[in-house]
C-alpha cells in the first residue's frame, strides 16, 4: 500500500512541520551561529536531554536540512551542518532568531538566554 501523501494549507505550514518542536528551532539557530557539536548544544540548552538531542537531530537529518561530519579521531569528533539544501532555511531561520532576540530585548518580561548577536545575513 503507498502511503498517502500529507496535506497542508499553505506552504508555511510545510515549513513549520519540518522545524515543529521544542528544541529544533533553538537546535537550529545554534548550529546557525556555529554550535555544532553536541556537547555544545547540550552547554547551551541545559534542559534538553540527550536522548530528545540525538532524535531531533536524527530527524532534522532525514529531512535534510542537516547533515553529520564524523572526524576520525580520538576521542570521536562529530559535528552537525547545514546541508546545501538546509542552507536555504538557514537564511531565513537566523534571520528570526536575530527578530526574537530584538524582539525579546524590547520586552521586559523577555529574556534570551542564548543570544548570539546574530546579525541577519545579507543577500548577496
Amino acid at each position: 500500500m503507498v502511503a498517502q501523501p500529507k496535506k497542508f494549507n499553505v506552504g508555511v505550514d510545510v515549513s513549520l512541520n519540518v522545524i515543529a518542536g521544542k528544541w529544533k528551532p533553538a537546535i537550529l539557530c545554534l548550529i546557525g551561529a556555529g554550535t555544532n557539536r553536541n556537547g555544545q548544544l547540550l552547554q547551551a540548552l541545559p534542559s534538553l536531554s540527550q536522548k530528545v538531542l540525538t532524535e531531533q537531530l536524527k530527524q532534522l537529518i532525514n529531512d535534510a536540512i542537516l547533515e553529520r561530519q564524523v572526524f576520525a579521531e580520538t576521542p570521536p569528533h562529530v559535528e552537525y551542518h547545514f546541508t546545501e539544501y538546509g542552507e536555504s532555511l538557514k537564511t531565513i531561520l537566523m534571520q528570526l532568531c536575530h527578530w526574537g532576540e530584538v524582539h525579546a530585548n524590547r520586552c521586559p518580561d523577555s529574556i534570551v538566554l542564548n543570544q548570539p548577536h546574530l546579525q541577519p545575513e545579507k543577500e548577496a
